[in-house]
């Protein structure tokens, strides 16, 4: 059973005119392995560049919540997540990246990424 999706909400860019990173990270993200239905943890970094508007963070949490109970591989839940932010908020760039608890002694990282790397972004 899957939850309704979550309408991603936006506000508007206080500083639409500067280019500067906005970074969130989510430190329990779960999914479930659509092969064997056990949970996968993992942490999502989100980093991007407004243009006109801003996600808002409790949309963006029920959002994400909404993985739970889904069965979807590393790298179509990375995918899908950019995909749905670029939707829902048009930003001038975006990064996903998806890194994975250890399972069967291997560690996954998974990075997707949507329109042209600013020149001046800071280090990760």
């Amino acid at each position: 059973m899957t939850n309704p999706p979550t309408v991603l909400e936006t506000f508007d860019n206080p500083h639409p005119g500067r280019g500067y990173l906005i970074e969130h990270f989510v430190h329990e993200f779960t999914s479930l392995c659509p092969r064997t239905g056990q949970p996968d943890f993992g942490t999502v970094a989100i980093r991007y560049v407004a243009a006109a508007v801003c996600i808002e963070l409790r949309s963006l949490k029920l959002y994400l919540q909404g993985f739970r109970d889904r069965g979807i591989f590393y790298e179509d839940v990375t995918n899908v997540i950019l995909s749905d932010l670029v939707g829902a908020c048009a930003p001038r760039w975006m990064q996903i990246r998806t890194t994975w608890t250890v399972r069967g002694g291997i560690h996954s990282v998974i990075t997707a990424e949507h329109g042209a790397r600013p020149a001046a972004l800071p280090s990760e």
